[in-house]
């Protein structure tokens, strides 16, 4: 066979997600139409994410931790971009693209980041979870990093947190993870005097590794639990608001240089 032939039938893209087989729509294996009406939204979302359908237990976690992330109130920077967008007179999907956008480190990113540190401290045998905390937290300390997945603007306790954690007691995953989340907390707040709760993120970011699903898929749990609510508000806007949504006068102001003459050109 020739190098143009065997380049080809090179196949480029390869998924294991899903595909057609047979004329049919197959996701992780499983025929599409046969899950449509067998299976809820939040079992076919863990079994996208990690490739098999969850046990009773691991369905009722996945459907906690969506509901719990679903909307936050009008706040939120991705809330502010989508309404705004929608107000400046694009459709609906270029607002709530817009809303997504904003979802970055600072906005529902701390699960992937806490997630990823969960991960990476309780790789093999931690025969002390509470001791691991405290050296973990002593490290971050004295470089100086913040701490993701703690601390709240508005809660001195994340009742989202305090939900989550009682369900994940009750579906058995409350284990390693978990505790270690619990102990960070206690070794934060020992040290800064203050409250600094484990927030909504950072109860996510200790129940999906419990799971077993890695970090990686952490922003984007938030991301699609996140969209109904933005999808919500933009709806809300296009009924309710007038066009071109602006600051109102008074609430902002120029603090630049005084007014100055434009130098004369020679």
């Amino acid at each position: 066979m020739s190098e143009e032939k065997e380049g080809a039938s090179t196949k480029l893209w390869k998924t294991s997600v899903a595909g057609h087989v047979d004329g049919k729509t197959v996701v992780r294996g499983y025929p599409l139409d046969d899950l449509v009406g067998n299976v809820s939204f939040a079992e076919a979302i863990y079994l996208v994410l990690k490739g098999e359908l969850p046990t009773e237990r691991e369905r009722k976690m996945m459907e906690s931790m969506l509901v719990a992330c679903i909307d936050h109130g009008i706040g939120p920077p991705s809330v502010v971009a989508a309404r705004t967008v929608f107000s400046g007179g694009n459709p609906l999907n270029a607002a709530v693209a817009g809303g997504v956008l904003t979802l970055g480190d600072h906005h529902g990113g701390a699960i992937e980041q806490c997630a990823k540190v969960y991960q990476e401290q309780l790789t093999g045998e931690v025969s002390d979870v509470k001791a691991h905390a405290r050296k973990v937290v002593n490290d971050f300390a004295s470089k100086k990093k913040r701490f993701p997945g703690y601390g709240h603007k508005i809660y001195k306790r994340d009742p989202r947190t305090i939900r989550l954690l009682e369900l994940a007691k009750e579906y058995g995953f409350s284990n390693r993870y978990v505790e270690f989340a619990v102990a960070i907390q206690d070794c934060l707040e020992e040290d800064s005097k203050k409250p600094l709760p484990l927030n909504v993120d950072g109860m996510i970011a200790a129940i999906i590794s419990e799971m077993g699903m890695s970090w990686k898929n952490g922003k984007g749990i938030f991301i699609i639990a996140r969209i109904p609510g933005i999808v919500a508000h933009v709806v809300e806007e296009w009924n309710r608001e007038k066009p071109f949504r602006r600051l109102e006068e008074g609430t902002y102001e120029y603090d630049g240089p005084p007014v100055r003459n434009v130098p004369t050109r020679k």
